[in-house]
């Protein structure tokens, strides 16, 4: 973004009084720095793949561009980092009124938007994840050590304890009894156990409760994932969400929901398969979007990618693709034995499963479910190669599937007809040109490769900042 086309932008299209009214020092003060001003500097600092504040801060001394937006001004760091920490809504509202000069020149073509995601850190420490339960237990051990060292017999120690000594067990003492009082102030502020989409039980943070441990190609990462839903037009971004949650699932509807005002009912969305889920699918047919998500195992279809399992041998710069030590085997479904009556099934150990459901669907398939015996399970030698967890689980249960219920048909299935058509692969390749050059600009040209700041406002402020950045627009 050039330093004219910034300019004009902050000072003659964009709304800046809810800044204003915000920062002013009195009823009739001036802020100390204008907000234009430090606008001007962040957002020319993100264009350039500029993010820490003290980074910026130098480039307002010594880079001749940002001494001219600043008007060598000279801000402190601390000033820059504050006025991007507490953006929250206004930077949705900056966002906003970009997309709508971009629309008046016609750059938003609304015929298909392409959505993708990105696991990125965040200011928060993997260190403090963990379970209430684990909170609790971390407490309850640094408390008991704290009290074994108050009441350690003075004396007993083989040689006599120095100056020094006394003064290093004093500071461990210390650090002992201020870690378990942070646990003990956390666990008494949230009420509750975080919950995922299906109820399981998510980690909680102390530093940052709403992001996220996620697990990336590159090893496990505490921050938040990104999602982006890119016009195919000009490549405009015309939303950026910041969601606490490594399933990108989660974020397609918060995304389609978003973007309903700026999209007809003909614009088709596009997503890969990291948001296909069944429950997307249906929430999708009941809102009427024209929706083409990739399904798993689309690539295994395609005639075009049959020789894909040639270029996988290949050693890769990023990670090893070769074949990894295979875990132990438990027994399958294949390994018991079905009654010619259906009446029970035998397990590998000669042991008999009985019936507990002979008319059972599973997502549309019919199927028959037999659960072993306790006095049976819970002797046998043969658990662990059974059990996932065989010192959690007594007995143990298989279902033998029969087919498809006649007439039954999932939103995943008629998706994957639909993705599986000329058309459908015309889409897929459509949606991978349109919004991976838009999240590849983001990533590597503006380095956006974490998030500085901590909590899902502040953050999905800041991605909407970066968003803000690549569309450029001309005054």
């Amino acid at each position: 973004m050039s330093r004219s086309t910034l300019c004009y932008l902050v000072e003659h299209a964009f709304d800046l009084t809810a800044f204003h009214a915000r920062d002013k020092n009195a009823h009739e003060g001036t802020p100390a720095f204008d907000p234009a001003v430090l606008l001007k500097i962040i957002v020319l600092a993100y264009s350039r793949g500029l993010a820490s504040s003290r980074k910026i801060e130098a480039a307002c001394r010594e880079h001749v561009v940002f001494i001219a937006v600043s008007g060598d001004s000279q801000p402190h760091f601390t000033t820059l980092a504050a006025f991007v920490s507490e953006l929250g809504d206004l930077a949705a509202t900056l966002f906003a009124q970009v997309l709508v000069i971009c629309d008046r020149q016609g750059l938003i073509g609304r015929e298909m938007c392409a959505l993708d995601g990105v696991k990125l850190p965040s200011r928060a420490s993997k260190a403090k994840s963990g379970s209430r339960k684990d909170f609790q237990r971390q407490a309850e051990k640094m408390e008991q050590a704290a009290r074994t060292m108050l009441h350690k017999p003075r004396g007993t120690d083989a040689a006599p304890q120095g100056a020094s000594d006394v003064e290093r067990t004093a500071k461990k003492l210390a650090r002992l009894q201020k870690a378990a009082r942070q646990r003990r102030d956390w666990l008494a502020k949230p009420p509750e156990e975080r919950r995922g989409s299906r109820g399981g039980v998510q980690l909680s943070n102390r530093t940052d409760n709403e992001s996220a441990k996620m697990a990336t190609a590159k090893g496990v990462i505490q921050g938040y994932t990104g999602a982006a839903a890119v016009d195919e037009t000009h490549q405009i971004i015309v939303e950026v969400q910041a969601h606490g949650t490594g399933s990108e699932q989660e974020g397609l509807m918060p995304v389609v929901e978003a973007t309903a005002t700026l999209r007809p009912p003909t614009t088709v969305m596009t997503a890969d398969a990291g948001h296909h889920s069944e429950d997307n699918l249906k929430e999708l047919a009941a809102q009427r979007v024209e929706a083409y998500i990739c399904a798993n195992g689309y690539r295994r279809r395609d005639a075009r990618c049959a020789a894909q399992a040639h270029h996988q041998a290949k050693p890769d710069p990023l990670w090893d693709k070769r074949q990894k030590e295979p875990k132990p085997r438990r027994f399958g479904s294949a390994d018991f034995r079905l009654a010619d009556d259906g009446s029970h099934c035998t397990c590998p150990a000669g042991k008999r499963l009985y019936s507990n459901g002979s008319h059972c669907t599973f997502h549309g398939y019919a199927a028959m479910k037999f659960r072993g015996a306790e006095r049976a399970c819970v002797p046998c030698a043969l658990r662990v190669q059974c059990l996932r967890t065989p010192e959690k689980t007594k007995t143990r249960q298989v279902a033998f599937f029969q087919g498809k219920r006649e007439g039954y048909e999932s939103h995943t299935d008629r998706m994957k007809a639909k993705i599986d058509t000329e058309l459908g692969r015309q889409m897929m390749a459509r949606r991978f040109a349109t919004v991976e050059p838009a999240c590849g600009n983001l990533r590597h040209n503006k380095r956006l490769d974490r998030f500085t700041l901590g909590g899902r406002a502040k953050v999905d402020g800041q991605g909407k900042l970066y968003g803000l950045t690549h569309n450029r627009v001309v005054p």
